[in-house]
C-alpha cells in the first residue's frame, strides 16, 4: 500500500469501540491508527468533511446477510473512493461481567443480526431471553454499565477486551463461514497515493439504458476483453420506479484490458462510475 502524510491516520467506522468494524480497520491498517467511532453510517460518511477522520472503513457485504444496502446508497452520494479492502471472520462470543456464571444468566443482548446468527445457541438454552440492541459492542458497554451478572451480551473478542469483560462462551455463531467484507474509503487524490501497486480489483456502479438487451450489452465487453466478473448486484433507483443501479466488481490483469472493456461498457450504459480500484483481500 502507498504512503500518506498523516502522522496517525484517523479512521472512522460505524459502531462503538470494540465493534467488528474497528477490528477490521486494525486488521487492514495496523494498531498504530486512531479509530473514530460514529453512531450511524450517515455520520460515518460525514466524518472526513467534519474533520473528525482522514479515512473511512465500512462494511459492504456479509456472506450470510448479503450487501449492506445503506452503505451502497451512501457510496453513490459520496465522492470518496475505495482504495483497499479486508475480509474479517465474524466470531460471536457470549460476554458477561467478570465473575459472572453462565448458569445464572437470564438475558442476552446484541444487534438483531447477531442474535439471529446464534439461533442454535438459543435453542440449546431456551431460558435465555434475547434482547435486541443497536450495536454488538454497544450491548457489551450497556451490560457493563448495568452491572447485573444475570445479563450478558454477544459481540466480538475486541469488545470483551475493550470493556474488560469476560468471554463465557466462544464462537457461538451457527455458521463458521461467516465473513464480512470491508472497504477503505479516502478522498480521490489520497486514494491514488494509498492504492497498492498490484491493485487489480475494480468496483463499478452503472445505470443501464432503458432498452431491451441493455444488461447483456453492458456485460459482454468484460468477457470479450478478458476481464473477470466477480460480482453483480442490482438496486432500485430512488425516484425512478422499475429502473435499477447495478453494482459490479471485476478484476483485470492488465490496465489495457480494463480500459478497452470500460470504453465499450460506456456505450451500453446511461451512466458508469468507477467506485474504486484496490488489491483484493485474501481470506
Amino acid at each position: 500500500m502507498g504512503e500518506l502524510n498523516f502522522k496517525i491516520m484517523r479512521v472512522a467506522f460505524q459502531g462503538e469501540p470494540g465493534a467488528f468494524s474497528e477490528a477490521a480497520a486494525v486488521q487492514l491498517l495496523g494498531e498504530e491508527i486512531l479509530t473514530v467511532p460514529r453512531a450511524t453510517f450517515d455520520s460515518t460518511f460525514r466524518a472526513i468533511a467534519d474533520k473528525a477522520a482522514d479515512a473511512l472503513l465500512v462494511p459492504v457485504e456479509n456472506t450470510l446477510a448479503g450487501s449492506v444496502v445503506r452503505v451502497y446508497d451512501l457510496l453513490l452520494e459520496s465522492t470518496l473512493e475505495m482504495c483497499g479492502e479486508t475480509i474479517l471472520p465474524i466470531e460471536h462470543n457470549l460476554i458477561g461481567l467478570l465473575g459472572a456464571k453462565f448458569e445464572e444468566l437470564r438475558a442476552v443482548a446484541s444487534h438483531p443480526m447477531a442474535l439471529a446468527q446464534c439461533e442454535r445457541f438459543f435453542e440449546a438454552y431456551p431460558k435465555l431471553k434475547r434482547v435486541p440492541a443497536e450495536d454488538t459492542a454497544g450491548s457489551v458497554r450497556e451490560m457493563m454499565q448495568r452491572g447485573d451478572p444475570h445479563h450478558a451480551a454477544i459481540a466480538g473478542k475486541r469488545a470483551a477486551i475493550h470493556y474488560h469483560a469476560s468471554i463465557l462462551r466462544s464462537s457461538i455463531q451457527d455458521n463458521a463461514e461467516n465473513f464480512t467484507r470491508f472497504v477503505l474509503l479516502l478522498p480521490a487524490e489520497e486514494a491514488k497515493r494509498f492504492r497498492a501497486p498490484d491493485a487489480r480489483k475494480i468496483s463499478l456502479a452503472m445505470r443501464l439504458a432503458h432498452k431491451p438487451g441493455a444488461l447483456l450489452a453492458s456485460l459482454e465487453p468484460f468477457a470479450a476483453n478478458g476481464v473477470n466478473l466477480l460480482k453483480i448486484e442490482s438496486r432500485p433507483i430512488h425516484g425512478s420506479p422499475w429502473e435499477y443501479q447495478f453494482y459490479v466488481d471485476v478484476e483485470a490483469d492488465r490496465h489495457e484490458q480494463l480500459e478497452k472493456a470500460l470504453t465499450q461498457v460506456r456505450f451500453a450504459t446511461s451512466e458508469l462510475r468507477i467506485l474504486g480500484k484496490y488489491a483484493a483481500a485474501r481470506r
